[in-house]
């Protein structure tokens, strides 16, 4: 059964570089999987998008469909290449998770991050991906 939601997305790649975003949303268990869906607005620059999280015991699934669209994986202790379409063409992502931590249960929880992210050959920038998921 579908629950509404209040969901809290939290990346921050240094100190002072933090994008939060707090919205509306979904959630809801299918399967032996949870789901948090929620529309992107033009504040996350990515408005026409929307956002789905697949919440496993021990793997995270970001996807995104729309102006926007991506599918990221993240694996305990693992490697993943995602490609990242824009409307501005399209960017390869290697995502090496270092830290996944996974507290959801029929009411919401948390999950914690920490991998390293490699835009199209660049520098990898460690990232530290917090999201927040509470039912009303």
């Amino acid at each position: 059964m579908k629950k509404k939601a209040i969901i809290s997305v939290s990346s921050k790649q240094k100190e002072d570089d933090i994008i939060e975003v707090v919205t509306p949303g979904d959630f809801y268990e299918k399967d032996g999987c949870y789901y948090a869906v929620y529309k992107e607005t033009a504040i996350s620059g990515m408005e026409g998008t929307t956002t789905t999280l697949k919440i496993y015991e021990d793997k995270f699934v970001l996807v995104r469909m729309g102006s926007t669209s991506a599918k990221m994986e993240f694996n305990k202790q693992s490697e993943s290449v995602s490609m990242y379409n824009t409307q501005y063409g399209t960017l390869e992502l290697k995502i090496e998770t270092k830290e996944l931590n996974i507290n959801v249960n029929d009411d919401g929880g948390d999950i914690q991050i920490n991998y390293a992210l490699t835009v199209g050959g660049q520098t990898p920038q460690n990232t530290l991906l917090e999201i927040n998921i509470k039912t009303q």
